[in-house]
């Protein structure tokens, strides 16, 4: 980078180049395709989500450890959900953390991991959004494990994140707390995403920053107030991240801009991505939004039109950028089984299932003569009488992952999917990585009409089988 340093200092300014920016939905043109209305959750049915908010279900940053958990679950219709749960304090009055969920739950935005529902019953408040499947900015930025981000793609992330924020802006959503690299999402098409927690305070008295003092706006730490400035100046720490591929102080940062020594502030893998006028724009950019006063920090309006104009590769999918597979495809082809759950083909199914034995025997005590019972049923094929010894099984208390699949798959052959869906929910949650359990809920979604949940049950377990098989080559 070099010639174009003088531009750095002049924050009011910025490329005329108009592309036109993709579609940001608002109240006039409706909500996104395919996002549910805002909704309660009974409590009992995100425990069931989430396997009663299982530690393996924990997404959070501090996983655990963290004040206010995230947990991924999944509803009886397959779908996958994220749930954010508060502490026992967090929201004392019932009425004003469903005041709040409530304003959030109206925004319907493409570039928002959208909120769908809340749940507040007795102590517990928690809410529900549109999960995102691969992972945070904070993963791919800093813990990339086969290439970095590439400079197309992170100024992609910029601009989705910039036109997010105008959204809620417009939207009378000014504020948002605590606005990091882990607030970004990735969804299926790994199309970056701005999640909708960060519209809602972590407690209705708490502080609106949880992250290091290093990075958080001047004034707020003068007066402990977030204001909408406040939030340009966390979109700048955002921007920096992008530009050098680390989170380092933006009082570290400026210094090197002020220094004009941007070949250490810039990644250095992102040598030859970009040119020099295009590398001193972003730079320009984000020195604007760190500025100290809060009244010199351009706004969200601006920021969206200068990030337009430098947008690379507008006609390559974001999947491709990222170099991962888009969700919704095969990992590999199908399997035998995959097949024979696409082509709805139960008898080769019950063939399959006969020939994979227990998973689990080696945790089972003694042999259980009703199971014994019920696995001559199932090879006679005679699934009436199967299902009566495996249920007879599993109400003297055994867990088995099979034998649920096996009461499943004989369900199925008895025209029964509701129950066999039940019962291949239940062995996932037992197992939750052995492919069957997804192969047999496709089955039961396919003849209960839910093609596209079944789809996606499919490909799920044509993933997991296909990470099992290379696991095994490998060992």
């Amino acid at each position: 980078m070099g010639g174009q340093s003088s531009k750095i200092g002049t924050c009011c300014s910025h490329k005329t180049t108009a592309l036109e920016a993709p579609d940001v939905e608002n109240k006039e043109n409706g909500e996104v395709n395919g996002v549910h209305s805002f909704r309660e959750y009974s409590l009992e049915q995100l425990k069931i989500a989430t396997s009663c908010f299982a530690l393996e279900n924990v997404v959070s940053e501090h996983g655990e450890t963290a004040p206010n958990v995230v947990y991924q679950g999944k509803l009886e219709n397959h779908m996958k959900i994220a749930i954010k749960r508060f502490s026992g304090t967090a929201w004392p009055d019932p009425r004003q953390f469903l005041e709040e969920a409530r304003l959030v739950g109206q925004l319907r935005s493409k570039r928002m991991a959208n909120l769908l529902g809340y749940c507040c019953e007795g102590g517990e408040r928690l809410l529900v959004a549109e999960f995102m499947p691969n992972e945070t900015l904070a993963k791919h930025l800093f813990h990339w494990d086969t290439e970095p981000m590439k400079w197309a793609m992170r100024l992609r992330v910029a601009l989705y994140i910039s036109e997010a924020l105008e959204y809620c802006s417009n939207n009378g959503h000014t504020l948002y707390h605590d606005l990091n690299a882990y607030r970004v999402l990735f969804d299926e098409e790994c199309n970056p995403r701005l999640s909708t927690f960060g519209l809602m305070k972590n407690s209705r008295d708490g502080k609106s920053y949880s992250t290091n003092l290093a990075f958080t706006p001047p004034e707020y730490l003068r007066t402990g107030r977030i204001t909408a400035e406040s939030v340009i100046y966390s979109f700048g720490t955002l921007l920096l991240d992008l530009l050098t591929g680390k989170h380092i102080p933006p009082s570290h940062a400026l210094d090197l801009i002020r220094d004009r020594n941007l070949q250490t502030l810039t990644d250095s893998c992102l040598e030859g991505q970009f040119s020099d006028s295009d590398g001193t724009e972003l730079v320009r950019l984000t020195s604007c939004c760190l500025q100290y006063e809060a009244r010199e920090r351009p706004n969200i309006k601006s920021l969206v039109t200068a990030l337009i104009s430098l947008q690379k590769d507008t006609e390559v999918l974001s999947h491709v950028l990222m170099g991962l597979p888009q969700s919704g495809t095969f990992a590999s082809p199908p399997s035998p089984f995959a097949e024979a759950c696409s082509g709805k083909d139960l008898t080769s199914m019950v063939e399959i299932l006969e020939k994979i034995g227990y998973k689990d025997d080696e945790d089972m005590q003694e042999a259980i003569n009703s199971k014994k019972k019920g696995d001559i049923a199932f090879r006679r094929k005679d699934f009436s009488e199967a299902i009566e010894f495996y249920t007879q099984f599993l109400d003297l208390g055994m867990i088995s992952a099979t034998v649920l699949v096996r009461r499943s798959q004989s369900y199925l052959m008895s025209n029964m999917a509701k129950e066999a869906l039940d019962d291949a929910m239940k062995a996932q949650g037992i197992s939750p990585v052995w492919y069957v359990a997804l192969y047999l809920q496709s089955a039961a979604l396919s003849v209960l009409g839910m093609e596209k949940e079944s789809q996606i049950a499919l490909t799920e377990g044509s993933i997991l089988e296909a990470r099992k098989i290379s696991a095994s080559t490998q060992n």
